[in-house]
């Protein structure tokens, strides 16, 4: 007899969802692929990996993102200078529209944990219109097995609808496109957006909101342990470009994933079950296994230019967008954990991509200065990137990814603050940007000096070097490290100009005070000490 793929009691009918033609429940990778084929959402790829076309939306679209004011629990505690209110008839009105526009169609069901510690994981329900989105979001999170899909009890539901256009008007939204969060209902409405990744930030932001009140600390950040000890583990804050998913895998350490985890008191968990990697100029040398991905079974190849005869994949080519990517479970990986489980980190790398040339490539925080930086959340973008960028520019995103944040963010800093102190965590920030002067002038750090310093940390022997106080922020940075070039540690010293260099950490020093004021009501003094170095 074969075990039922959903709990007959928690069918959608039983959610208030009626009118379906036809609801397929959990269907595995195969079954997906050939929904979605015989439906025209793609083609078969090389190697049978699925290729998508996202349409207008190849990213996530943050300015149509709402919360709903739908109790004074929620109203109190949202960070609601960062995330948009809805107010509840709106979303109950968008609810409805949504639900009557699904009337006659079929939809793809996904039960899924949001989780890999079944102590803090989260039971989701995805309905979704596109048997592809069915697919991403099941590499996405976590799978459960097939006897606990029949006692399956979803705590949230996400509803993803992109034909239906949403009216600003009547849904009290800002577009045709929406994410709404209703935190009470647990429901999660996401319309007019084919972009998969709207999927798994919706479960990335209800575990931000969930976890504090759990003593866990969600974290935007890879993690990896040491290959023969789990406890050893270390995790890696880091924005777009800053090397956070390429110093994580290390071929010597087992990774535990590449971008969103949980610290509990037992240690760090991540939530998902897959990565969902970038593939604009994807090097198969440099990363092969994430470029073998793409020729794999099952693998979601989003938005990437291929030959219509031969379905050779264009790495180069970004016409559609330069965020092309591809979506697999860990396990195509190998040198990824089983479990996604790791021990309490005893090392927490925050990545800054200093383009601005005055941050030493490696130094050491204490907890209050950790979550200073973690506040902060630092990076730069350099001329060239955006139009009207002609220096380097200041990036900052609070906790190292403010739009998945929907408490305030000295929550999420005085929760990290306390498990450095309660375990002993060394903190560490690593500058992979630019040295011997600014970008333009400068040249990028090199990463054989960046992987032998994370080394030295992450195995212990950086403890054992002598420091100096650096006289900017006020951390402590080696001044001698075996394997790299003593001047490398200084950057003043990189500077044909050394009056220059002071200059632009002057520069610098004023631009993280001036975006770190917004903080200084809500933290304790001894972060405040950290903030003026």
């Amino acid at each position: 007899m074969t075990t039922p793929r959903v709990n007959p009691n928690k069918r959608l009918e039983d959610q208030g969802i009626v009118g379906i033609s036809k609801a397929y429940y959990n269907l595995l990778e195969p079954a997906l692929i050939e929904q979605a084929l015989q439906r025209g959402e793609g083609r078969l790829g090389l190697g049978g990996a699925f290729l998508a076309s996202t349409g207008s939306h190849t990213g996530r679209s943050p300015k149509d993102k709402f919360v709903v004011r739908s109790s004074q629990d929620v109203e109190d505690t949202i960070w609601w200078e960062n995330n948009a209110p809805m107010d509840v008839a709106a979303f109950d009105r968008l609810h409805d529209d949504m639900l009557a526009h699904l009337q006659g169609r079929d939809v793809f069901v996904q039960d899924l944990f949001g989780g890999a510690d079944p102590a803090h994981r989260l039971d989701v329900r995805v309905v979704t219109e596109l048997a592809w989105h069915g697919l991403f979001i099941r590499h996405m999170l976590r799978r459960p097995a097939a006897e606990e899909l029949a006692h399956f009890e979803p705590e949230f539901t996400i509803i993803n609808c992109p034909s239906f256009k949403a009216d600003p008007a009547r849904h009290g939204c800002r577009s045709e496109t929406v994410i709404a969060l209703n935190l009470t209902k647990k429901v999660i409405l996401i319309a007019n957006t084919a972009y998969a990744g709207e999927n798994k930030k919706s479960v990335f932001t209800l575990l931000n909101y969930i976890l504090p009140e759990k003593g866990v600390m969600p974290m935007h950040c890879s993690a990896n342990h040491a290959m023969d000890d789990p406890e050893e583990s270390a995790v890696f804050f880091g924005l777009s470009g800053t090397g956070k998913t390429t110093l994580s895998a290390c071929p010597s350490r087992m990774l535990i994933g590449d971008d969103e985890h949980g610290w509990s008191d037992t240690g760090v968990f991540n939530f998902e079950g897959g990565c969902y990697a970038k593939t604009i100029n994807l090097d198969p040398e440099a990363e092969p296994e994430i470029y073998a991905t793409t020729h794999r079974f099952g693998s979601v190849v989003e938005n990437m230019i291929y030959d219509p005869d031969t379905l050779e994949l264009d790495f180069s080519d970004d016409s559609l967008t330069a965020n092309t990517r591809v979506a697999y479970p860990l396990d195509a990986i190998s040198n990824a954990s089983t479990t996604s489980l790791g021990g309490v980190p005893k090392n927490i790398i925050m990545l800054t991509c200093d383009a601005f040339g005055v941050l030493p490539p490696i130094a050491r925080l204490t907890p209050a200065q950790a979550m200073y930086h973690f506040l902060s959340g630092f990076t730069s973008k350099v001329a060239g990137t955006e139009q009207g960028v002609t220096e380097p520019q200041p990036t900052f995103s609070t906790c190292f990814g403010a739009p998945f944040m929907p408490r305030r963010p000295e929550v999420y800093g005085k929760l990290l603050q306390e498990k450095i102190a309660q375990f002993g965590s060394e903190c560490w920030l690593v500058n992979t940007g630019w040295t011997g002067g600014a970008y333009g002038t400068g040249s990028r750090m090199p990463i054989k000096a960046t992987r032998a310093l994370l080394t030295a940390a992450l195995d212990g022997s950086l403890r054992n070097v002598d420091f100096r106080r650096d006289p900017n922020f006020g951390f402590d940075v080696p001044v001698s490290v075996p394997g790299v070039a003593d001047v490398l540690l200084d950057p003043r010293r990189t500077w044909q100009d050394s009056a220059a260099y002071d200059r632009q950490a002057a520069k610098l020093v004023s631009m993280f005070a001036e975006n770190f004021a917004q903080y200084v009501p809500f933290i304790d003094d001894e972060v405040k000490q950290a903030a003026i170095g």
